[in-house]
């Protein structure tokens, strides 16, 4: 198991790409703090630590409600993380941070308001940004931070101009982060899916896009799944990826 005693915070952790990034990193031996905003999700977060606890391979997971829209959020997760993996030497240190969570919107901009703009950006940009900034002291080399960003960063789609800008964003934050935390031996990526199989998938893209995606996909009417995600991931989080 390549990341054995590793520590890892996984954001937005509950369902979809986040729950699968956190169960394939598990499988790996890593320890894992998992993030959720809403009581709605509590359910999904506890049934996802319990199968974490059942691989019986030395990793762990703990969960912790924090809302990255609001200026705390960061220092709770930290708090939870350390409380329930304490460093030998209590110098509290963190190996691997997934920025995963993210919301998403389809509204055409003439119909996009500025509450709209605001809860995107606040959750995919300046709370990912935030995240990063309040992890990076505690960050033990050789570290990885691993930003889910999208194919809509550069692959525009009627309805998404807001949230292409968002993902964008989290691209340019990543190759300059990637530039200040090389030289310390720290690695810094984003993970570009396309099309994957979530809640945000269902409720958020119009089924006539999702079957535009489904026609024109190589292997033939199918999407991305969680898994797929979750493999790319965990293997930047490893050794083999340099660093």
């Amino acid at each position: 198991m390549s990341l054995q005693g590793k520590i890892a915070i996984v954001t937005g952790a509950s369902r979809g790409i986040g729950a699968g990034i956190a169960l394939d990193l598990a499988k790996q031996g890593a320890k894992l703090t998992l993030t959720y905003t809403s009581a709605s999700s509590e359910p999904a977060i506890d049934a996802l630590c319990v199968k974490i606890h059942s691989l019986n391979n030395g990793s762990a997971a703990v969960k912790v409600e924090a809302d990255l829209r609001r200026p705390d959020g960061p220092a709770r997760i930290l708090t939870a993380t350390f409380e329930a993996f304490p460093s030998e030497n209590n110098d509290n240190k963190i190996d691997i941070l997934v920025n995963n969570a993210g919301v998403s919107q389809c509204k055409n901009l003439v119909e996009t308001s500025q509450e709209d703009i605001c809860s995107i950006f606040d959750v995919n940009v300046y709370g990912l940004m935030n995240m990063t900034k309040a992890v990076i002291p505690h960050l033990r080399a050789p570290g990885r931070v691993i930003n889910l960003s999208s194919v809509a960063a550069r692959r525009g789609s009627p309805g998404f101009s807001v949230y292409s800008a968002s993902k964008a964003a989290v691209e340019g934050f990543t190759r300059s982060l990637a530039c200040e935390l090389g030289p310390v031996g720290c690695t810094v990526n984003a993970v570009q899916p396309g099309a994957v199989e979530s809640d945000m998938l269902r409720q958020e893209v119009p089924e006539q896009v999702i079957a535009y995606i489904q026609e024109n996909t190589p292997l033939g009417n199918r999407v991305g799944i969680p898994e797929d995600i979750a493999r790319v991931v965990t293997f930047l989080a490893g050794e083999a990826a340099g660093g």
